[in-house]
């Protein structure tokens, strides 16, 4: 699709539940250059760079994509700062933004290569981004991502705010990591002008740790932060399926993506796309189309109709629960190959 293309009368993504789809979440990589404990083993075994689909492939799929109805991008990974000459893509998709229904590219990181891009990604047409971080303390995090430095993450978020980039920081609560430190991130966050959401622990791939060990229920979190703080309800939407309060106190916004406590799934309007060219039509759920084999082997016709194939077998909503001593449906993809 060229800039000047005019996508209007083409068929939206409609799932059988009657779910518009208008929102894309594209994995470049499954690489990454931290090991965090929730997500992924230390020593994680990643994919051969044969099975990952070209730059090129995946900014084919965004047009179709776009075409098809899709009104925001988030580019993940993996770490996605990491795969080479990947700015080269998020210019090219930011170009279509003033053009094509496209409406917002954003990018979800963990900050440590924001150093070097924040300002690139600027001026490729990223506006927003989210930052993983999970702790502020130097130790903590060290522990936690087992390899990564605090300072790192601090420099490419001051690079974030120079480069003007509005910054909200995704934080995953876990019962035995952070339950402790969540009000000092919020009031930090809210300090430096950002958002926070908060994140469950959901039950995906091979970790060290049991995830019931693992797991905090935003339900008792918000009942902790309002010990401290008033928090008000607010109706705010950032196309995603956090639910946000206002924090009188602060000033600043406060998310709760809960999947396990507040099952967000009736609204969905997500598909996944991994960096190998499978559409995830849930982040729970195994349902999925192979479209790169479909762009190898039959071109874009061949991948509108698998994306018509992925409308129809897209499930409700995931099967996630965590109990004391038990975890259902639980999904043997880290979130890594997924795509955060």
């Amino acid at each position: 699709m060229s800039a000047h293309d005019d996508t209007s009368g083409q068929t939206p993504l409609i799932d059988g539940f009657g779910r518009t789809i208008s929102y894309l979440r594209l994995s470049v990589t499954d690489r990454c250059d931290l090991r965090c404990t929730y997500c992924m083993s230390a020593r994680p075994t990643f994919l051969p760079k044969s099975e990952v689909l070209t730059l090129e492939e995946l900014e084919t799929l965004c047009a179709i994509f776009i075409e098809r109805g899709v009104t925001k991008i988030r580019i993940t990974g993996g770490e996605p700062l990491v795969r080479r000459d990947v700015v080269k893509l998020i210019e090219h998709i930011g170009q279509w933004r003033h053009v094509t229904p496209l409406r917002e590219l954003t990018l979800t990181t963990n900050a440590t290569q924001l150093d070097r891009y924040a300002d690139q990604l600027a001026a490729s047409g990223v506006e927003r981004i989210n930052v993983s971080l999970d702790t502020l303390d130097a130790d903590h995090f060290r522990r936690l991502t087992r390899i990564g430095e605090i300072d790192t993450v601090m420099r490419g978020l001051d690079a974030a705010d120079k480069a003007g980039l509005k910054v909200k920081i995704n934080t995953v609560a876990l019962a035995n990591g952070n339950a402790r430190e969540i009000p000092d991130l919020v009031a930090w966050a809210h300090g430096r002008g950002y958002d926070l959401s908060l994140i469950e622990i959901m039950p995906m791939g091979e970790v060290d740790e049991a995830r019931p060990d693992q797991f905090l229920s935003l339900q008792s979190v918000r009942q902790t932060l309002e010990e401290r703080w008033t928090l008000t309800d607010v109706s705010d939407s950032t196309g995603g399926p956090a639910r946000y309060v206002r924090v009188e106190e602060t000033g600043g916004r406060l998310g709760f993506i809960s999947p396990l406590t507040q099952n967000f799934c009736e609204g969905c309007n997500r598909v996944r796309l991994t960096c190998t060219g499978q559409l995830y039509l849930c982040l729970g759920q195994l349902d999925r189309v192979d479209l790169r084999a479909a762009l190898r082997d039959g071109g874009r016709l061949a991948v509108e109709r698998a994306l018509d194939e992925a409308m129809q077998i897209k499930p409700r909503a995931h099967d996630f629960a965590i109990g004391t001593d038990r975890v259902a449906g639980h999904v043997p993809r880290d979130m890594a190959h997924t795509g955060g």
